[in-house]
């Protein structure tokens, strides 16, 4: 490809095919000629397109008259010569709606105009074949890689303006005080426009950038996505009808899982299978905790194995080929029956659960929601004798003792990002009013480490997490994972059947 057709945000990188590849100009010759013509282009525009259209409208009126770059972020080196799987950026995909389909280093940069803003998308089509690239580069080579769309292709299913790479270095000449970038994203491109700025003298101190702004810029890409259009409620239904899928996968493996030596790695890849056929990976490492790491909060080694007589907690979630993913957990007992005492946590849990739901309703702030759930966590531990004082007292903010076994928040937002708008402000996170269109989840927990002499023996290695998605409606909440078995009795019956018991319709709750 020519050099003004190279990509300028690729990072430099060991790229060069080191198998033997012919040379010759016969060679050449033959594999550039008798392909067949390419079948017709995209004929409209995805579904996603009008909504991302109208959020990079609301981010416009946000920065009238500023340019702003949103990339998609390069592939991420795993080692030497291989990536990890391409996720793009969640700015950029929330804001182009190219989701798992986005290719790797491209730029979203809204143009300011009399009147807004214009989107243009900058990306490096695959080589063609008036090259040897198409063969002879990993990178962009159809032969290793695939192809790609056209420009053409991307401008109609995305709705906006496409380029090539070429291209993006007339708007990186172009960078004023005014321009702003979503930093994190692409670190060699962020180096470039923070070059670019020191050079034309837009600083705050010697060799220092003033990111204030783009700071900003993150902060309102996030909170862009505090409330869900109608596309994206209908994707996090079909995340959590997906992870349903995978639970129910994991509970019919049991008799395998459990005859493993490292059955939690079982669950893990039960799960993933399901969330590679249904969607577009998992949205985060799976947790199958098993036994005593289910007081792991983050347990990914996933290692261990899963004994009868133990609680296996799993947290787990599918992500869509539009990034957006559930979040979901549940605790099952291996043997197929909870006893006496996980019984009791599981249902103290499922009742924190309850009471966090209970409550919400667009209008109320985001944290009642977890001190709805923190008020059944004290009085559980405090009647079951673990605590040194009262539920009430230990509900002060001065003490907090019922912490011990939750040390967690209830709940956080969700969507594109399994923890969504975590670069929100306070006072529209977590000190915000709810509003119809949020999801968010529901996640209490009781943990009681194998080494905590606070409580009885026969308490200590049990964790227990129960996590739900919550979409917030008009007049209350609508809990998008009921339908998967939640009381101890359901789950008891879901894993005595081996089979799909679940429907969409949402469970009784257990009186």
């Amino acid at each position: 490809m020519a050099d003004s057709d190279k990509a300028t945000t690729d990072a430099p990188r060991a790229t060069e095919n080191r198998s033997t590849t012919p040379a010759s100009d016969r060679f050449r010759d033959f594999i550039s000629n008798g392909w067949a013509d390419r079948p017709a282009g995209v004929g409209e525009a995805r579904e996603q397109a009008m909504y991302a259209a109208s959020r990079r409208a609301r981010l416009s009126s946000l920065f009238p008259g500023q340019r702003l770059i949103v990339p998609a972020g390069p592939a991420k080196q795993r080692s030497n010569d291989t990536d990890y799987p391409y996720r793009a950026h969640s700015a950029f995909a929330h804001l182009t709606g190219w989701g798992s389909d986005t290719v790797p280093g491209s730029v979203l940069v809204l143009e300011p105009t009399d009147d807004g803003h214009d989107a243009v998308l900058f990306f490096r089509e695959a080589a063609g074949r008036d090259s040897d690239e198409f063969y002879a580069n990993p990178e962009i080579g159809e032969f290793w890689t695939g192809p790609r769309p056209s420009r053409d292709d991307v401008a109609v299913d995305l709705a906006l303006t496409a380029r090539g790479p070429g291209e993006l270095d007339a708007v990186l000449d172009a960078i004023d005080e005014s321009t702003l970038v979503v930093r994190e994203a692409d670190a060699r491109l962020t180096d470039r426009v923070d070059s670019a700025r020191l050079v034309g003298g837009f600083r705050t101190t010697e060799d220092a950038v003033d990111t204030t702004g783009d700071d900003e810029l993150a902060r309102d890409v996030s909170e862009l996505r505090l409330v869900k259009d109608e596309y994206e409620v209908d994707e996090m239904r079909r995340a959590v009808a997906a992870t349903a899928q995978g639970f129910d996968d994991v509970v019919r493996d049991l008799p395998e899982i459990i005859e493993h030596p490292r059955g939690e790695r079982l669950v893990e890849g039960t799960f993933n299978r399901r969330a590679r056929a249904e969607g577009n990976a998992v949205g985060y490492d799976t947790i199958a905790a098993s036994g005593p790491h289910a007081c792991i909060l983050h347990w990914t080694r996933n290692d261990g194995p899963v004994l009868p007589g133990d609680l296996i907690l799993i947290d787990a979630g599918v992500e869509l080929d539009s990034y957006y993913t559930a979040d979901i957990t549940r605790t099952l007992p291996v043997s197929g029956t909870f006893t006496r005492v996980q019984r009791m946590v599981y249902e103290a849990v499922r009742e924190a659960a309850d009471a966090a739901f209970a409550i919400v309703k667009p209008g109320i702030r985001f944290r009642e929601v977890h001190a709805a759930a923190m008020a059944v966590i004290a009085e559980k531990t405090a009647e079951w004798g673990f605590l040194p004082v009262s539920a009430e007292e230990s509900l002060k903010p001065d003490a907090g003792y019922h912490r011990r076994y939750m040390v967690h928040g209830t709940s956080h937002h969700l969507g594109i990002d399994v923890h969504d708008c975590a670069q929100a402000r306070r006072d529209l996170y977590l000190d915000g009013e709810l509003q119809a269109g949020m999801v968010f989840t529901i996640e209490p927990g009781l943990y009681f480490q194998p080494d905590d002499l606070t409580v009885p023996e026969e308490f200590r290695g049990i964790g227990v997490r129960i996590e739900d998605d919550i979409l917030v409606t008009e007049d209350g909440a609508e809990n998008l994972s009921a339908f998967i078995p939640r009381t101890a009795t359901e789950v008891e019956e879901w894993i005595a059947g081996r089979a799909p018991v679940w429907s969409d319709e949402e469970s009784d709750e257990e009186e």
